[in-house]
């Protein structure tokens, strides 16, 4: 009933509001781009393209999607932009379809060094739908620039993929262009996470480099749940009817009608994101990340990369005895919301990984700065020496490299930490902040 999912609505708003939402790949969408979304355009059915549309009615969302068309591409400098994608793992598998043919490999990140499952990871469709070679990140977190080229060189790959779900550098284009270009592969970014970033000049953008390139545009971006595939000057250069493949992958393709109501949002925060003080956002974001990530490294953290370049701070907590699943569960119970990930190297399983993953867009939203962030470093690093002592002196299990941990030490560490009083006392400071910087 309406009444129940109200009450769920109430209680995510609160965890939202009372809470430091630090996953990298989250955000706070403005009020505007919410309201749109549920706007009379979730009403409507539109497969097809402005002009060329399977059902009748489309005269107003014909005249919108050109409008977020546009605005797109004025964005981010490109010649051509498809907003239909529903989310970025079928937008990357219509860029696949688009691109490569029966045989063709492509050759990606590494899913265990931040690469991500939609750039041909076996689980994922995309890689059954084309072979995949991955290159990885090294120890310092950079791409191993010397084992991409020699896994180029090798499988001569159509299309080469940069970008994914954990890097914390400023990402060379040039450098992977002259990757892609020695064996004629097509060059695809994805810039999910830092979409806004490029957009708000806070990171160089990979457009004068690339073929395509493929953002979501709920990270950095701050806008509804979806993505956008961009074919450069550069693409067009290489096939003259490459934003028509795009087309046609992504419809027919892999999707049937888009969802106008994410649509029009999109062209909310299209807008949003071309105006000054979004600039200042993601520059702001960066410097946020840096002083968290000096204050942590400071206090004896290792961090992917030595730092953070961008939105995204990546911790290897193997010289703390923890892994990332109990380092996230107890900085949930302290009130900041951060997830788990590998890390180069990795000897854990992916499930409790030596990693944890943080990063600032959402609290950069709320306004939060500089002074904010060594606050928040430092309940970090409290929660986590809160959860360093109880994993050493009652959860010897969970500390362990072993597949087969103790589930059930595993259960009553969550019940433990859950009513841990240091924990407890961080999570009443940490509302106490985030009733100063309301959320949008």
């Amino acid at each position: 009933m309406a009444d129940e999912v109200q009450r769920l609505i109430q209680l995510e708003k609160k965890r939202q509001t009372d809470t430091l939402q630090m996953i990298p790949s989250e955000n706070y969408a403005s009020a505007v781009v919410r309201r749109v979304m549920g706007s009379i355009f979730t009403n409507k059915y539109a497969e097809g393209y402005p002009g060329k549309r399977y059902y009748q009615g489309n005269i107003v969302v014909d005249e919108l999607e050109r409008l977020c068309q546009d605005r797109a591409k004025k964005l981010f400098g490109v010649e051509h932009a498809n907003v239909q994608p529903l989310s970025g793992s079928p937008a990357n598998l219509a860029i696949l379809k688009a691109i490569t043919n029966p045989g063709d490999i492509q050759l990606s990140q590494h899913l265990y060094t931040g690469g991500h499952l939609s750039m041909g990871w076996q689980v994922s469709i995309t890689g059954e739908y084309r072979p995949a070679i991955h290159y990885h990140l090294d120890q310092s977190g950079e791409v191993d620039w010397a084992e991409l080229k020699r896994l180029a060189k090798k499988h001569h790959p159509k299309l080469i993929w940069s970008g994914g779900t954990g890097y914390t550098r400023i990402f060379d284009w040039a450098k992977y262009a002259q990757v892609a270009d020695s064996v004629g592969a097509y060059l695809v970014a994805d810039i999910s996470h830092i979409g806004g970033l490029v957009a708000g000049g806070a990171h160089p953008s990979p457009v004068p480099f690339v073929h395509v390139v493929m953002t979501t545009t709920h990270k950095t971006l701050r806008g509804p749940r979806g993505a956008i595939i961009l074919v450069t000057a550069k693409g067009l250069a290489k096939d003259p009817d490459l934003a028509d493949k795009i087309d046609k992958a992504v419809f027919p393709g892999v999707q049937g009608g888009p969802h106008m109501e994410n649509v029009a949002a999109l062209a909310v925060a299209l807008q949003e994101a071309s105006q000054p003080k979004f600039k200042k956002y993601a520059v702001q974001i960066v410097k946020n990340s840096a002083v968290i990530a000096q204050e942590l490294m400071d206090r004896d953290y290792h961090l992917v990369g030595g730092g953070s370049a961008n939105h995204m701070i990546w911790i290897d907590l193997s010289n703390k005895h923890i892994d990332g699943w109990t380092a996230a569960w107890g900085l949930e119970y302290a009130g900041i919301i951060a997830n788990r990930q590998t890390v180069p190297g990795d000897t854990r399983s992916p499930y409790y990984p030596s990693g944890l993953r943080l990063g600032t867009p959402a609290i950069t939203t709320r306004g939060m700065r500089e002074k904010e962030m060594k606050i928040i470093a430092g309940w970090i690093d409290l929660a986590i020496k809160r959860v360093q002592l109880a994993v050493k002196t009652e959860y010897i299990n969970i500390g362990s490299e072993q597949k087969n941990l103790d589930q059930a030490d595993r259960k009553r560490f969550k019940q433990a930490m859950a009513e841990d009083k240091v924990l407890l006392t961080i999570a009443r400071q940490v509302k106490s902040l985030c009733r100063r910087f309301p959320t949008p």
